[in-house]
């Protein structure tokens, strides 16, 4: 397992029905990615204080190191400390059976 420090929301991107590009999204310097073992284009959950959102990952190299920006995550503001949990696209779900 990678080493996955919290990051710091360093800012926030909400945007309007009528944006082009829109939905969730994390933006990550990539080195901080290649420390937790993400790839751009990959589902995270992105963990905050009140609550989780999935959010692909993009990178972007202006940022500050452990710092990150979201899009249209709800729940997450300016300042936040967050962790990430890469999808484990390896494991199968099952669900219980249906009780009659």
């Amino acid at each position: 397992m990678a080493y996955n420090p919290p990051l710091q929301v360093v800012g926030f991107i909400a945007t309007r029905a009528s944006d082009a590009e829109r939905g969730p999204l994390l933006l990550i310097r990539s080195d901080d990615a290649t420390l937790r073992g993400l790839e751009p284009g990959i589902l995270v959950w992105v963990y905050g204080p009140h609550r989780h959102e999935l959010a692909p990952v993009q990178i972007d190299e202006t940022l500050p190191r452990g710092g990150v920006v979201v899009r249209d995550l709800a729940g997450i503001v300016l300042t936040d400390v967050v962790r990430l949990v890469k999808i484990d696209s390896e494991r199968q779900f099952q669900l219980p059976p249906l009780k009659p």
